[in-house]
């Protein structure tokens, strides 16, 4: 094949490379014959400045086609965009994912600092630990989160540190600030939160602990991943508070309550469940 080059989400050209689609339809459990027939159609198809998202619409009609579970798995980064439009449901979701970390967590709370009140995301806290957590959600996967962000969480989370350790058995405590996004940090933004010691997590930073790789571990699916819901039916549950396929495992009756007919319950209840086993 000569050498073909795509554009990605953000808009820059990249080379075209197939084992990033096998690896993506691979991580989503998909078996060896349909990752082979997906990757044949792909091949004959793609072409010079084909855009990532047509690459991922092709992967992913073949794939709710033949394997739905594989399908909403496959979809996991998109799931996260469509946690929207308000980013509520992504901090609830980021708050989930830590609770199930074994963190106490409290999601959108008043914060007094030394200065002035904060309106803080998450607060995470788990034995000597104390994060105050910004949730910065991105509709539109070509966002990124650039420098300003960590600057600005930076200077919000010290004023709040100051308060906390006037706190009794606080002063002992370690104190950390933290920024989690759905899309991706630009390369100043880690350089500048690493400077200062914020934690940063993004879909794909950690390397190795980023979001895909925590939700894979976890099994804590966000309920947009799955194909079986209509988009109207997901923003019924997600207005609800409803953000995760495991809410809805543990709580049937929440389907009927938005007015699923049983016939179709049957199958986002199977899919749920299978999206809940963890890898």
């Amino acid at each position: 094949m000569d050498k073909i080059n795509i554009i990605k989400a953000s808009g820059e050209k990249a080379p075209f490379e197939i084992e990033k689609v096998i690896r993506s339809l691979e991580r989503a459990g998909t078996d060896k014959l349909l990752v082979e027939e997906i990757v044949q159609d792909i091949e004959k198809a793609v072409y010079d400045g084909m855009t990532t998202k047509k690459i991922y619409k092709m992967a992913f009609k073949i794939l709710k086609r033949k394997s739905r579970v594989s399908a909403s798995r496959y979809k996991l980064k998109k799931a996260l965009m469509e946690l929207g439009p308000s980013g509520y449901p992504f901090e609830k979701f980021v708050g989930s994912l830590l609770s199930h970390e074994g963190f106490d967590t409290k999601v959108g709370v008043i914060v007094q600092g030394n200065c002035v009140q904060h309106e803080v995301d998450v607060i995470a806290q788990k034995d000597n630990k104390h994060y105050m957590i910004e949730c910065k959600y991105h509709s539109d996967q070509g966002r990124f989160c650039n420098v300003k962000i960590p600057l600005y969480i930076q200077s919000r989370f010290l004023d709040v540190e100051k308060q906390w350790e006037k706190q009794q058995g606080h002063k002992t405590k370690f104190h950390q600030g933290g920024v989690y996004t759905n899309t991706r940090f630009t390369t100043d933004a880690i350089q500048f939160g690493t400077c200062v010691g914020l934690m940063l997590t993004s879909w794909d930073y950690p390397k190795g602990n980023g979001l895909k790789e925590r939700i894979d571990k976890s099994g804590l699916h966000p309920l947009t991943s799955l194909t079986t819901l209509t988009k109207a039916e997901k923003s019924k549950l997600l207005d609800k508070g409803i953000v995760l396929c495991k809410d809805i495992n543990e709580n049937p009756s929440l389907l009927e309550q938005i007015g699923i007919a049983k016939q179709r319950q049957k199958d986002i209840l199977e899919d749920s469940e299978e999206l809940c086993i963890t890898h």
